[in-house]
């Protein structure tokens, strides 16, 4: 007997044969062998194609939602920082919970009642553009784009000798931002009005203004003037809940892409009395 006899290991058939013991794995003659897992089952390449775009189209809408918007300048109304048909990003986490929209925000909002032409108001009638809008994937309109001047409880007045806004009787100093106009003996308002007041604003709403004021019809713009007989009071104020967000970046054109930072104009301007 070799060595090789002695050591296989062998079973006897049934004619009293021996023969030797196939050996299939680890573990063999204990019940421990495991079968081979089944390869997982690919998509076709058009299904996976679907599952993506969907995937892709609920992320979109998700950021949409939550985190930034898109939105084009409609107006010329805030040059020089913000030109007609810039593409801007929007973002809305400053304002979550009981962040609040401050003094020197450039802030989105939804019309609060005909400050927009009806046709601006109305958006694209492209039936693709209407929903490439709505899920975010193009810039929407319907929309105003105006810097927050004041907020609750604030008082502002123009203007002081200098032409400068009075926010709670304290100047500020607009010249970082506001488009220079020679034909404007202040800050104030495209009705060319220098002597106004408005205020106290009410709790949960701001007072806006435009950068170029000689072509803005804000806030200021929507005051009930002296003598107006059909004027209702309290129109020139924006309804906080009305702001979807602050002003994040221009995105296009490249050119004048940029990160919006708040100016430090207001940094004086004492706090509104209760």
């Amino acid at each position: 007997m070799t060595s090789e006899d002695r050591d296989s290991p062998h079973h006897y058939d049934g004619a009293g044969s021996r023969s030797s013991a196939s050996v299939t794995g680890q573990g063999a003659g204990r019940g421990s062998d495991k079968p081979p897992k089944p390869k997982r089952k690919q998509l076709p390449l058009w299904q996976e194609s679907i599952l993506l775009m969907a995937v892709a189209l609920v992320m979109a809408v998700l950021v949409k939602a939550f985190f930034v918007q898109a939105f084009y300048i409609p107006s010329e109304s805030m040059e020089p920082g913000l030109v007609e048909n810039d593409r801007i990003l929007v973002q809305k986490i400053s304002y979550w919970g009981s962040g609040e929209a401050e003094r020197g925000d450039v802030v989105v909002f939804k019309d609060p009642g005909s400050w927009l032409p009806e046709a601006a108001a109305a958006g694209s009638s492209n039936p693709i553009v209407k929903v490439m809008t709505k899920i975010g994937l193009y810039p929407e309109g319907g929309h105003l784009v105006k810097r927050v001047v004041g907020v609750a409880g604030d008082v502002i007045e123009c203007c002081d000798d200098d032409g400068n806004l009075l926010v709670n009787g304290e100047p500020v100093e607009e010249s970082a931002y506001v488009k220079d106009n020679p034909n404007a003996n202040c800050n104030g308002p495209m009705t060319g009005n220098c002597s106004w007041k408005a205020g106290p604003v009410p709790e949960g709403h701001i007072f806006v203004m435009g950068d170029n004021r000689a072509a803005s019809a804000d806030s200021s713009y929507h005051l009930c003037r002296d003598g107006a007989t059909e004027c209702v009071g309290g129109r020139e104020f924006v309804p906080t809940d009305l702001v979807v967000g602050r002003l994040f970046t221009v995105i296009w054109p490249l050119t004048n892409m940029r990160l919006d930072r708040r100016p430090d104009s207001f940094d004086a301007v004492p706090a509104a009395e209760k």
